[in-house]
């Protein structure tokens, strides 16, 4: 490289307090070959904690005790190598002496082959017992990475070495001094804003909204320049946190390779991680930039950074000479450089590019057109086409009893906006699965709710066929039926709907989006009350002279004559009410 507002919280509440790297479990596994943590920081260069052993001979099968002590830290890695390749696999493996703070692991081919921590508690010693294989090398030295807190730690701090009896003396230097640790490129600071000079000519830029300066504070910025086999690329954003862009091969997070400039105390740490899924992102310990500069100022994250065309000693880099998404996302990030999901859905490219190719000035969308014409269709449906045929047969029966086409009017124009809703609303419902490939488990509610509301809403015109006449015993039962499935899809369809404008893929801005909905409905259910007192005060003109006769004080000619003029006047001043509430959410919904 994606849930009123309280409700898509619940979508994805415990997602946001996810950190984004480090492994407070002790499952380290992605780090058994460096043993560096993927912390997006480099490593301390003296080690302040040390190992030690019992034995300083060993047989295999033999057990031998491993203490780790030292000053109080949070996390530790161990692994026993041998002497003369500490850069190969673990070897052997262990066993726990403290179940409480630490666990084992399997590194490679060997089963508990590690031990780690199991959370982040403090400790100041650690013990296990190493295993001896029946193919141990020689001479074996062990290993330990220690993390005091998540940017302090230090990484393969050197143990003591043992050696089987009658093992030669071991020549191959096995000391790890600062300078064989893992070092991070030399980072500069920039001394002015990125400008958009050379975009669509010299440069491939990406700008929100289109056409922004990146030195304005609500201006989103990328661009990409090669030069031989090496691009220069410049990040810029408003944040708070971070920004990230991430290369993909299709329109939804995971399997990607994303670039992170995250800020920390007003300092910008550059990272790369592979995307595997909608899961937090894994930092890399190495990553293959150069050239690493940043800046933050005015609200905004800006780091530019230098990288090869290709990277294949570094997994998860894509090549940048091929076709991608490109995706564009902010978020917050907590202490330690920790980060949370992105506040609202990514910029998405509305095609692929190559970045190398051809230079462009393109934009993209936080809201995939699919998915705007789903929301676009329900809206017209269960705002405007729904409600008024719902209001014309509940109060217009004797508006308009006159036939047309051998029914009467209320009734062909109730039945034409039903069908009319029905159609709308299968269209919208099948276009979220189009867009998706299938069902979305990240949308919360809204699915579940939506595919009832669907059901009710072709149920409603399939007991409509079997509707008995008039005078028929059954009709009051069908009667309530038909009142009370139809009732109940509009009153789950306003839920939806509130639930679905705060799914980030829409991206309506909050809270303007629920209040705007909360009018609507207050909206409807004022005419509806108007217009029911309305009727009642017609009632009211009819009073009982006595049980069996009822005398009209007055001639009603006139006054139903008034109150069919009012009921059009209202119904009028409703559909352009309504109208311009559809206008409003349609012009937040394609941003116009």
């Amino acid at each position: 490289m994606e849930p009123p507002g309280l409700a898509f919280t619940l979508w994805i509440f415990a997602f946001l307090s996810v950190p984004a790297a480090g492994y407070p479990n002790g499952k380290v596994k992605e780090a058994c070959s460096s043993m560096m943590p993927c912390h997006g920081h480099s490593p301390q260069p003296l080690p302040k904690h040390t190992i030690s052993v019992n034995e300083t001979e060993f047989r295999p099968g033999d057990h031998i005790k491993v203490n780790l002590s030292g000053p109080v830290f949070e996390g530790f890695f161990i692994q026993a190598r041998n002497a003369e390749n500490l850069a190969g696999p673990a070897v052997g493996s262990f066993m726990l002496a403290e179940e409480r703070i630490s666990q084992l692991l399997t590194c490679g081919l060997t089963k508990n082959s590690a031990v780690s921590h199991t959370s982040k508690s403090k400790k100041k010693h650690v013990e296990a017992y190493w295993v001896a294989p029946t193919d141990a090398p020689e001479h074996v030295q062990f290993l330990a990475t220690v993390v005091e807190k998540y940017e302090i730690f230090w990484v393969k701090i050197p143990g003591p070495i043992i050696s089987q009896p009658n093992a030669p003396p071991l020549t191959t230097p096995t000391s790890i001094t600062p300078e064989t640790l893992p070092t991070s490129q030399p980072v500069y600071h920039l001394t002015k804003s990125f400008n958009a000079s050379g975009c669509g000519s010299t440069k491939f830029c990406i700008r929100n909204p289109p056409k922004c300066d990146p030195g304005a504070a609500y201006c989103f910025f990328l661009s990409f320049k090669q030069n031989n086999h090496s691009v220069l690329i410049e990040m810029s954003g408003p944040s708070e946190g971070y920004i990230a862009f991430a290369l993909s091969h299709d329109q939804w997070m995971g399997d990607d390779d994303a670039y992170l400039c995250i800020n920390e105390d007003h300092r910008i740490n550059v990272n790369t991680a592979y995307l595997s899924g909608r899961t937090p992102p894994v930092l890399d310990s190495e990553n293959g930039l150069e050239d690493i500069s940043w800046r933050v100022a005015d609200g905004l994250v800006q780091c530019s950074f230098r990288r090869n065309l290709r990277l294949p000693a570094y997994k998860g880099r894509f090549n940048l000479d091929a076709n991608y998404y490109i995706f564009l996302a902010d978020g917050g990030a907590s202490e330690g450089g920790l980060i949370h999901k992105h506040h609202r859905q990514p910029l998405i490219t509305n095609g692929m590019y190559n970045v190398t190719d051809s230079p462009k000035d393109v934009g993209g969308s936080r809201s995939p057109l699919l998915l705007k014409l789903h929301a676009s269709l329900m809206f017209v449906a269960w705002m405007t086409t729904v409600s008024i045929g719902v209001i014309v047969a509940r109060f217009f029966k004797p508006v308009w009893p006159h036939s047309l086409f051998g029914k009467e009017i209320w009734f062909q124009v109730h039945r034409m906006l039903m069908l009319t809703t029905v159609l709308l609303t299968s269209i919208a419902f099948v276009l979220p699965f189009i867009y998706r490939g299938g069902w979305s488990k990240w949308a919360g509610f809204h699915p579940y709710l939506g595919c009832t509301v669907m059901a009710l809403a072709i149920f409603q015109p399939l007991i409509a066929g079997f509707r008995p006449p008039p005078h028929a015993p059954r009709r009051q039962v069908f009667n309530w039926v038909h009142w009370s499935a139809g009732t109940t899809a509009r009153i789950l369809a306003v839920v939806t709907m509130f639930l679905g404008m705060d799914l980030p893929a829409l991206n309506l801005p909050d809270p303007w989006d629920t209040y705007t909905m909360i009018g609507f409905v207050a909206w409807h259910v004022g005419i509806d009350i108007l217009l029911e007192i309305h009727s009642y005060c017609l009632i009211r003109k009819v009073e009982v002279i006595d049980e069996d006769r009822i005398q009209i004080l007055q001639s009603l000619t006139s006054a139903e004559a008034e109150g069919h003029t009012f009921k059009e006047i209202v119904l009028t001043i409703y559909i352009c009410g309504n109208t311009a509430f559809l206008i409003t959410f349609l012009a937040a919904i394609h941003q116009l």
